[in-house]
């Protein structure tokens, strides 16, 4: 892990009252800078067609600012957003928020120290023969730690900000509404069903003797691939509030793009971490779901991608899995009536749909599978894709009203598919992600 600039710590507010009232200066603050911007709009006759006086850089950076201090689902959810909005907001809105995805405030030293002592108890410093207070990351839910115990372990130690737990749903609620205050939110589409998914996956992610779990399971599920590599967990200092990990060396993802990095060896690691994709959803039927940047790491010497943050992880039911197998034997043959079938047995499509509707979802599924029907190596980085798929998107569900919010089942599976993608743009990796699924597509 690497060390970069943290921004100066500040406490975490943990009543719900205090986050709350911070979410409604958040929301005061859009109003006001809302109607300045209308006002300065009017004097100089700027055309009707201009966009929402909410969306505006200056709008995003204050809000990015409130979110980041508040950490928690509140921070989480606006980095939700500043993935999945890109192309449908103004540049410098999304550019500001993506803040939000590089590092949270710290927590200051006397409540983390807080922390330690109520997990662990009095006297836990004596466990310990180095303890960096200085986080190396600092992240949504926690901030990460290094130590060495005095048995000589090396230790990554993440430690969530208290009060973030138990402040989810309220955190949730306040800032679809703060959302939808500043129209990035669509008015006609209901999202009570996807808002509740949210909770649930966040909820999830604040356990961390559940992340413990899931990491030690996928140590396991990839010990046989050579280029990934997963820490073990510290059993012994793991609570459900602090999970101990194996501290790893590694660099930024962006690395992989550095000039002495051959073009070989980002196509073969971004084969291995789309691999990885079809293995998670075809044959282990678990997924961690948050493809954040910050959660992969490069080791250098040893050519291999450290993986990192497994709190967003998701069980697929084996008939769920079918699903997707049979809908994507479809995408590879292009037959639009097998994706038809697919689409209304996982739910993008009711079975009386009008011919438009169906034509809509299909076209949109087609489109975004590119990278699998695309025979030969794909190249990510220089793919338009992302831009073309969100203005069809954006055209049939918006404009037209032919599309309608995914099943909340799948909200989590298509932040990862769309992240996966980002990956390996980022990393600028070429990959045959065609040969790569139909393995995992044949009859049984």
């Amino acid at each position: 892990m690497s060390r970069k600039p943290r921004p100066t710590p500040a406490p975490v507010p943990q009543s719900r009252l205090g986050r709350l009232m911070r979410i409604g200066l958040a929301a005061g603050e859009l109003a006001l800078g809302g109607a300045v911007e209308g006002l300065r709009r009017l004097g100089e006759n700027t055309p009707a067609d201009a966009g929402s006086v909410f969306l505006t850089g200056a709008a995003a950076r204050r809000l990015a600012e409130r979110l980041s201090r508040l950490r928690g689902a509140a921070m989480k959810l606006g980095q939700l957003f500043s993935l999945e909005g890109r192309d449908l907001v103004p540049p410098e809105f999304a550019e500001a928020l993506a803040i939000l995805r590089a590092a949270a405030t710290p927590m200051p030293l006397s409540q983390l120290k807080r922390v330690l002592g109520r997990e662990w108890g009095t006297g836990w410093e004596s466990r310990f023969a180095e303890f960096d207070f200085e986080p190396v990351a600092a992240a949504s839910i926690g901030q990460v730690h290094r130590a060495r115990t005095r048995d000589g372990r090396d230790l990554a130690l993440k430690i969530q900000y208290p009060g973030v737990a138990r402040s989810i749903d309220s955190d949730v609620d306040n800032v679809a509404s703060l959302l939808r205050l500043a129209r990035l939110l669509p008015a006609q589409i209901d999202f009570r069903d996807i808002i509740a998914e949210a909770k649930r996956q966040l909820h999830q992610e604040a356990d961390y003797e559940a992340e413990a779990r899931f990491l030690a399971r996928y140590r396991k599920l990839v010990a046989d691939e050579p280029r990934l590599v997963v820490p073990r967990v510290h059993r012994d200092l793991t609570t459900r509030r602090i999970l101990a990990m194996d501290y790893v060396e590694g660099e930024p993802l962006e690395a992989l793009a550095a000039r002495d990095v051959t073009q070989a060896e980002r196509d073969a690691i971004g084969a291995s971490l789309e691999h990885l994709l079809f293995r998670e959803l075809f044959e282990f039927r678990v997924m961690q779901t948050d493809p954040n940047f910050a959660n992969y790491l490069w080791d250098r010497r040893g050519k291999r991608m450290v993986l990192l943050d497994f709190g967003s992880t998701r069980e697929f039911a084996p008939e769920f899995v079918e699903k997707y197998r049979r809908i994507c034997r479809a995408i590879l043959r292009h037959d639009r009536a097998g994706v038809r079938r697919g689409a209304i047995e996982i739910g993008y499509l009711e079975p009386d749909a009008s011919a438009a509707q169906a034509n809509a979802v299909i076209d949109v599924i087609l489109l975004v599978c590119e990278p699998l029907t695309h025979r030969g190596p794909y190249d990510f980085p220089q793919s338009d894709l992302p831009s073309r798929a969100r203005a069809l998107g954006f055209d049939l569900a918006i404009r037209k009203g032919l599309l309608r919010p995914p099943p909340p089942e799948t909200i989590f599976l298509h932040r990862k598919l769309v992240g996966a993608f980002f990956i390996l743009a980022r990393i600028g990796a070429r990959v045959n992600a065609h040969a790569l699924v139909k393995p995992f597509l044949e009859e049984r």
